[in-house]
This record gives structure tokens, sequence and C-alpha cells, in this order.
């Protein structure tokens, strides 16, 4: 698994206590408000809904890694891990499973939306409740007991590293086989990420042509848009850093030195990934009946010039 987050060697590193400290703090703080803001919306949400399902698995990815977050904010103030090496391990690995986990649900939750408007469906759903509840478990029974297991149990254990500098495992990367591991799951995602971006654009273009100036009046179209928020934040927070990361392994592969620019982007584009957790604020506002009379108005005077 990926295994490069690297911002405790500050014998190499620059210092990135300011900046994490800051971003991580955002993250904290509107990802719980996210989640809090959701909660409200999904009681009026049909809960046989395959995409009410994925979001409410989303919620609860996010409110996992956002247990974790104070103790990275610890670890930066401080800049001295306090918690042992196994729990750095942990929360080290968190914030890579938490990224992927995330992926998974907006591309869950963009099928099934692409799904309902090719086959001019109104909503997928399950039978019962009971079914939405099961998958559900399954599919947390398969993290609880593969995933993270697998994950804890390969992530860090390559090499000596120091109980008091926390996320300072790049020595892992020099296996080949975790480089492979690596490269197919950057290849993954930026070729989905890019695919689900085509589509997406496609759908949008051929509603404008067929509805013309009234698309602002059809559910459908705003149905359509809120997509838009999941594939801004895989562009914004996700592909960027997938992106580096191809460099970021070469280097460190192929490097017995630390390179202190690498180091300090990695560590950012990397933290980065965990704005995500911001993505339920931004959908529950994107669904408000002011951002909607907002984007109406705006238009009406792009048409009136």
């Amino acid at each position: 698994m990926a295994i490069h987050n690297i911002s405790g060697n500050y014998s190499c590193n620059p210092i990135l206590t300011p900046h994490l400290t800051r971003l991580y703090f955002v993250v904290l703080i509107g990802g719980l408000v996210g989640v809090i803001s959701i909660l409200f919306l999904l009681v009026k949400m049909n809960s046989r809904s395959v995409t009410t399902t994925a979001v409410i698995n989303l919620v609860l990815v996010h409110g996992v890694f956002l247990l974790t977050v104070p103790f990275r904010l610890t670890y930066l103030i401080k800049k001295t891990w306090l918690f042992g090496l196994p729990f750095c391990r942990f929360v080290s690995a968190m914030l890579h499973i938490h990224m992927y986990l995330t992926f998974l649900f907006y591309v869950v939750i963009l099928v099934i939306r692409y799904l309902i408007f090719f086959k001019h469906k109104d909503k997928v759903e399950f039978y019962r409740k009971l079914h939405a509840v099961a998958a559900s478990t399954a599919m947390w029974l398969l993290v609880i007991v593969i995933v993270v297991p697998l994950v804890i149990s390969q992530y860090g254990n390559k090499g000596k590293y120091n109980e008091q500098h926390c996320f300072k495992f790049q020595k892992e990367l020099i296996q080949d086989y975790v480089q492979i591991i690596n490269y197919m799951i950057v290849i993954f995602v930026i070729a989905t990420a890019m695919i689900l971006l085509v589509v997406q654009v496609f759908i949008i273009v051929s509603m404008v042509r067929k509805l013309h100036h009234s698309f602002l009046s059809h559910q459908e179209f705003w149905a359509q848009l809120k997509n838009l928020f999941f594939i801004g934040i895989i562009l914004v927070c996700f592909l960027p850093y997938q992106f580096f990361r191809l460099y970021y392994l070469h280097i460190v592969a192929h490097s017995k030195d630390c390179n202190d620019n690498v180091a300090y982007y990695n560590e950012i584009f990397l933290s980065v990934t965990a704005i995500s957790c911001c993505d339920l604020l931004l959908f529950v506002f994107g669904g408000s009946h002011w951002f909607k009379q907002k984007i109406i108005n705006l238009w009406n005077c792009l048409l009136c010039c």
C-alpha cells in the first residue's frame, strides 16, 4: 500500500508545522460542520436509495477519519509523537484509507446517477431498508476485517523508525511490489477520474442542448450539477496528489538522500486530500435554495448581456 508520508523527518524536511496545522484545523472544523449538516438532510432522504446509502457510508468514513485528526494536530503542535509507533502507523494509514474509500463512494454515487440519467429512471433503490443495511454492513466488515488489518500489517514494518517522529515511512517504497501497487493505484484513480469527468461534461452539454434556456428550471439539471461537486473535489483534492505521486515514487525509490523539496510537496499534496472531509458541507450548500437562485440570477445576467 502507499507508504510515503514523511512529515516527521524534521532533519531533512522543511518546517511544515504552521501550514499543516492550519490545514488540519480547517479539515477538522469543516468536516464536523459538514457531517452535522448532512445529518439533517439524511432524515428527509429515501433510506432505500442506493445514493442515500452511499452518502451515509461517506459520512461514516469522514467521521472515523476525523477522530484521528486531533492526534495529527497534537503531533504538529508538540513536534513529538506521544502515542507509540503502532498507533502512528494506524493514524498515518487512515489518511490513505480515507482518501481511497472517499474516492470509492464518489464513484458509486456518480455511477448510480449516470445510470439514472441514461436509463431514464427516477431513482435506483434497494427493495427493502434491510437490504441497504446489509450492503453497508458487508462493506464495513470487508474494510474492518480485511482491508484495515492488511494495510496496518504491511504499513511501516520494513524499516526501523523513531517512535517520536511519526508519518515517516518512505523506506517502504524501496520494495518493488510496493512500487508496483502504488503505480497501479495511481493509474486506476487518474483514469477513473478522467472517465467520470468526460461522462459528466457530456451529460451537462446534452441537457443544455436539449432544454435550451430553460435547463435551470429542471430538477434533473440541478442533480447533475451536484455531481460536479464530487468531481471537483476529486480534481482539486485527489488528482494533484496522484500526479505528484508518480514523481515522488521515482525520486524516493532511486535516491539515497532526502530531497527537501520533494518531501515538502509530498506532505502538502497528501494533506490536501484530507480537505475532502468538507465535501458534505459543499453538498448541503449546493442544494440550498439560495445557491440555486444565485446561479439563476447569474445566468439571466449573462443572457441579458
